[in-house]
Order: structure tokens, then sequence, then C-alpha cells
């Protein structure tokens, strides 16, 4: 057996280790590891190594985060390799093919240490398992939702990055269609939007050409809550009426519509995608009835595979009008949990109760208010007007 043959069978491993309902990343980081070694993707295999705790690693990263810190406590807030500042700290970790195309994201996580910080996959997840088990939702260090986000953001980049070198392996020599084009590029642009829905979309297509009736019917039920996610992500539901339109929690299909009205200026491209959203949303509300009914028979592997094909046209119109620094929602300074607080802020317990106390005492913090309170310095003042609303 060759290199690649043995990074194919690696990679299939991975990819059946994510898909069991209680798989472990852990074992799915090793192998993508073992198997980009073999492939020689060095950036991909620098990737696996900072998942797993390598000093190798690690030792240059801390070092790069005390440098991050030093910059944003000076109002540096965007971490791009073309800004000078950036750049200056960054080479020396050049040389180890960590990738810097995804700093902010990866800083996101890897510098909380309420998150898992840069202890490895396999701590994180044992970490989930003793805070699920005692049901606290923390040990004054790490907090389990942090922990749970971590998670899903390295086992999502684990089977994107598994899926792409097994297919690439697998069908080498072989045109890549212009569906695979679309596929990769919505795929890439979910991720950044909601990696738990891009990770719904792809097991549903790779489940799409099963034999199984059951199976085939679970994929449209897939692509039904990832539509109702994805509404929930772009349009929340309001009591609004517009135009004798609804948008309460199950109108799913009419909150993306509103997305669509505000969002996409072209006539045409909005007629568009409302066709694809009319004819998903009329098919898999058929679906929905026969699967409570536990009715399997009328559902056909050419309309499921129809189904997913016709749910990345419709993403590949809407994810077009998605501005990337408008996707995450910030939440008010005067609504933030304790938890959130210390979390996101990087704060002790104490500066955080003292948060809440000054919220408390007037009612709602301005930003000077913020700023005011004992413990609150530039740093986390900058961290604050970046992640809340005042």
């Amino acid at each position: 057996m060759n290199k690649k043959e043995m990074a194919l069978e690696l990679l299939g491993e991975v990819l059946n280790e994510l898909d069991k309902p209680n798989g472990k990343v852990a074992i799915s980081v090793q192998k993508l590891s073992r198997a980009t070694e073999l492939l020689d993707e060095k950036e991909l295999l620098a990737w696996t190594k900072i998942q797993l705790a390598d000093p190798e690693y690690i030792l240059p990263l801390q070092k790069l985060f005390v440098s991050v810190n030093e910059l944003q406590e000076n109002g540096v807030v965007n971490l791009n390799y073309e800004n000078p500042k950036v750049k200056v700290i960054l080479d020396p970790i050049i040389s180890l093919n960590i990738s810097t195309k995804d700093l902010n994201k990866f800083y996101q996580f890897k510098s909380v240490e309420s998150s898992g910080g840069l202890n490895s996959i396999g701590f994180i997840e044992q970490k989930i398992d003793i805070l699920a088990k005692s049901k606290k939702g923390n040990d004054q260090t790490y907090y389990i939702t942090n922990l749970q986000e971590h998670l899903e953001y390295i086992k999502v980049y684990t089977y994107k990055i598994a899926t792409k070198l097994f297919n690439q392996l697998k069908f080498e020599g072989t045109t890549q269609s212009s569906f695979d084009i679309l596929r990769i590029a919505v795929d890439d642009k979910l991720l950044d939007i909601n990696p738990e829905i891009a990770e719904q979309l792809m097991i549903a297509f790779k489940n799409s050409t099963s034999n199984n009736k059951e199976e085939l019917s679970q994929v449209l039920t897939t692509c039904r809550r990832l539509l109702e996610k994805l509404a929930d992500t772009l349009y929340p539901a309001t009591d609004e009426v517009i135009n004798g339109r609804t948008f309460k929690p199950n109108q799913y299909i009419n909150r993306l519509w509103r997305f669509m009205d505000i969002n996409i200026q072209s006539d045409s491209n909005k007629d568009l995608a409302k066709a694809h959203i009319d004819l998903l949303g009329s098919w898999l509300q058929k679906s929905y009835a026969l699967t409570c009914k536990g009715v399997h028979s009328d559902v056909s592997q050419l309309e499921t595979t129809k189904t997913v094909f016709h749910i990345y046209l419709l993403l590949a119109d809407i994810l077009e009008f998605i501005q990337p620094n408008a996707r995450q929602e910030k939440i008010s300074i005067n609504q933030a949990s304790l938890d959130e607080l210390e979390a996101v802020l990087g704060v002790s317990r104490k500066v955080a109760k003292e948060i809440i106390k000054a919220r408390v005492k007037l009612g709602s913090l301005s930003e000077k208010d913020f700023s005011e309170i004992e413990g609150i310095g530039s740093k986390v003042l900058n961290i604050a007007k970046e992640n809340f609303i005042f």
C-alpha cells in the first residue's frame, strides 16, 4: 500500500468516526494528522499538531498571543497579515507552516482559557465530559459552553478538510464538476456564518446517495432543520406584519424571503432565490409530514439528491449577499450574563461581578460607565467594544 492509499484509508476512518453519534474528535484529528503527514500537506499538518498540543507549535503560539495582546492594548484589533505591525510578529511562525488566513477566528478560541485555549483536543473533550457529569456549567476556569463551541470549530474543520482530501484522492485525475466548485464555495462561506449548519449540510450531501429509505428521509428532515436554523441566523423571528406576511418562529420560509427582500437588490436575482426557497419549502413540508407518520416509501434517492442540490443553489444565492462583517450579531453589554462577561472579556469572576453590580446600580452601562469600573483597562475596553453593544 503506497502513501496515498494509506492516507485515503485514514481519511475514510476520520469521516466514519465523525459520523458516529458519539464519535471522538480527538481520534479523528490524530488520524487526520497522520494522513496530512503522508500527503505532505504542511499547513494542514500544522493545524492538526496545534489541536494535539504539540510543543513545537504551542510554544511559538504562546509568544504570539502575548504579542497580539500587546497590539490589541494599542488599538490593533484586525489580525491581518497585510498589517505591518501584525506581519512582524507573525513572521516567526511562518516557518512552522501555520496558516494566517483565519487568525482572528483561531485566536478567538486558542487565546481564551475558558474555551480550552492551547490545550489538546483530547483535554477539551475530557473536560466537557467531566463538567457534563458534574452538572456544573464551569469549574471557575473552564466553561462548558465555550469548550463545546471550541470543540465544534475543530470538529467541523476536521470534517471539511478530511472530506476535501478524501475526494481529491478518490477522484484524482478526474475533472472537477461545476457543482463541486459551487458546493465547496458554499461550504466555505457557510462555515464562517454557522459551523453547525455547515456540518449538517456536508453530512446531508454525503448521505444523499444512500439506498436506505429511512436514511434518505432523515436527509430531508436535516435539510428542513438546516433552513430553519439559517432563517434564525439571518432573520430571527419577530412579531411584525409586512404585506400580510408574518415572521413567527415556525415561518422560516417567510423569514428567508424577508432577508432576501432586504439584501438582494436585483429583482431577477431575488426572483430566482425566491423560486428556490418556494420549491424547497413545498417539498420539505411534504417530506416532513411523511416522516412524522413514519412513511419512507415515497422518498426516492433522486428526490433527495435534487433537494440537496437545490439547497446548495439557494445558499449560493443567499450567501453572495451577506457582508462578512455583519454575520454575527452582537449582544448588548446590558444583557450579557455573568458567565458571558467573564469568558468573552477574559476577566476574573470578581471583575465580572463588578460589571453586573454597576449595571444594576446605574440601570444600564454606557461606554464611559464601563471604562470607570474597577478592573477595566484599555485592553478589556477594546474587547468589550468589539464583542458587545453599548
